[in-house]
């Protein structure tokens, strides 16, 4: 004991590679694998999303995929080389819906998200702006709108028009641009006392020139990177709307209209007609998960440098 104690004592002398306790590394060396860490999971997620896109848009179209084409001497194949991912209950080849279907899904979602971004930008952004009385009501209104559950929600806008494409965008774009407008707001009212914005309302600005020329460049990011998040969750809620026989018409490919015709087919072996849908949808969430981590690591250096060290 008293040997160690003396060692630990002792300093490094010459080029002799000082003692450091066992199992404690580098900082450096944890910082490195950080980095090698978020990289990873930007090279993942950016390949497996370029391969579900391309794979999405290319391969029903290379196949020539015809919606309403049954073929009812090949009901319920297992997956072969000539079928992939096998047959339906109609005989319809399920690597081509599967995909066109995370076509359909995966249009719907980004507009989704598009629609979320910008209402919750918007109205972050002048929440954190005016600050105050208006700034509470502002966002009690937003309490009210998250009290609901967005899918039951989604579920009364989507009644009213049934198996309309627009009615399904507008009943996930409708209910998920809370998230991204709590985010904007907190950012805005950091950004009210930064000594840029207070030059510009000192010189004259108006809230008007505040907000579109200091505060919205500013709020990008973290708006990017919600509508980014935001995108996979979309993707499930249009998938659990079709598959409740509420969203996208029966005869368009979805991976909820395909899942949901898939529920009888299990109870009869057929289980491929349900797990290869699942497994793109899971890959697709799994690839967005992977960027938004790399950017949210990115846009946020002091958070990173924490879980570095």
């Amino acid at each position: 004991m008293a040997e160690l104690t003396a060692r630990e004592a002792r300093p490094a002398v010459g080029n002799e590679e000082p003692w450091r306790p066992a199992g404690r590394r580098r900082p450096g060396t944890l910082r490195a694998r950080a980095s090698w860490t978020g990289r990873g999971r930007l090279v993942a997620g950016l390949v497996g999303l370029v391969v579900l896109v391309l794979g999405a848009v290319l391969i029903p179209w290379l196949g020539g995929l015809d919606q309403g084409a049954v073929d009812y001497t090949a009901v319920r194949q297992p997956p072969s080389l000539a079928h992939p991912f096998g047959t339906d209950a109609v005989g319809r080849d399920l690597f081509l819906r599967s995909f066109a279907g995370l076509g359909v899904s995966l249009t719907v979602a980004a507009s989704c998200a598009v629609i979320s971004t910008v209402i919750g930008t918007l109205y972050g952004a002048l929440s954190g702006l005016l600050g105050g009385w208006p700034d509470r009501i502002l966002m009690r209104a937003v309490d009210g709108v998250n009290a609901v559950p967005h899918l039951l929600l989604g579920i009364v806008i989507v009644a009213l028009y049934h198996g309309s494409v627009l009615a399904v965008i507008a009943s996930i774009g409708l209910t998920h641009w809370t998230t991204v407008a709590r985010v904007v707001r907190s950012e805005v009212l950091s950004l009210r006392s930064r000594p840029f914005v207070d030059a510009a309302i000192s010189g004259g600005a108006s809230r008007r020139r505040v907000l579109g020329r200091h505060l919205l460049p500013a709020v990008v990011p973290p708006a990017v990177l919600s509508s980014v998040l935001i995108l996979p969750h979309a993707v499930w809620h249009e998938t659990a709307l079709s598959f409740l026989g509420l969203g996208l018409p029966p005869h368009l490919a979805s991976l909820g209209n395909i899942l949901a015709e898939g529920r009888q087919a299990v109870l009869l072996g057929s289980w491929w007609i349900v797990v290869f849908p699942s497994a793109l949808l899971a890959a697709t969430t799994l690839a967005v998960a992977g960027i938004a981590a790399w950017w949210r690591d990115r846009t946020r250096p002091r958070r990173r440098s924490e879980l570095a060290l």
